[in-house]
């Protein structure tokens, strides 16, 4: 499931606890994501769903679940 592998990848990049990450958390209010975090959390998305996120598409990204349905939808 794309929500489990998304969540265990930002907890281990944030160091935060996987299971206070829900789809409706929100990466810089929620989790603490700076910009920094923002790049390499999609860096890693890219190599590990094989996928490309669009610079555009990036601003758009608020929430984990934002994120997850953007992998799904790109799959």
């Amino acid at each position: 499931m794309t929500f489990d592998t998304v969540k265990e990848m930002i907890a281990s990049q944030l160091r935060v606890d996987a299971s206070a990450i829900t789809e409706d958390s929100r990466l810089v209010e929620d989790l603490k994501a700076d910009s920094a975090n923002i790049m390499v959390m999609i860096m890693d998305l890219e190599d590990q769903f094989g996928i490309t996120v669009e610079d555009d598409q990036i601003m758009k990204l608020k929430t984990v679940g934002d994120v997850v349905k953007y992998i799904d939808s790109m799959k």
